[in-house]
């Protein structure tokens, strides 16, 4: 049986990933669990933000790393990510795409318990 993803993302997220990667090169994405930017997922270019031990990398969009906040993980530890994108600068605006207008952000569901007894594996940051 296929372990199931924790992470997906819209045609316009990976429209938007594939012209950041064009200007930036490779990207990372962090999601912390407040302060300035809220929980709003922000795209930096790859090794642009440091990683707190134990922060968890819930997988990939086109090949570059979605780490989330190891308090914020657990508290979504049960939820499918589908990144996204909205029009306009959302809080904080230190992400790469805020020049162009735009925002990334994420919706969640629950998994299934099916679903949940299958997931694919999560990095740690060690």
């Amino acid at each position: 049986m296929e372990k199931v993803k924790r992470l997906d993302a819209t045609e316009k997220a990976l429209e938007l990933i594939a012209l950041l990667q064009e200007k930036f090169g490779d990207v990372m994405f962090y999601q912390a669990g407040g302060c300035c930017e809220g929980t709003q997922p922000q795209c930096f270019e790859k090794g642009g933000f440091y990683l707190r031990y134990g922060d968890v990398c819930i997988g990939t969009v086109s090949g570059f790393e979605f780490w989330v906040d190891k308090d914020l993980f657990e508290y979504w530890k049960h939820a499918h990510f589908t990144l996204d994108v909205t029009d306009g600068i959302g809080a904080g605006g230190f992400s790469l795409e805020t020049p162009f207008g735009k925002t990334f952000k994420v919706n969640y569901r629950l998994f299934t318990e099916e679903e949940a007894a299958n997931l694919m594996d999560i990095k740690r940051n060690e």
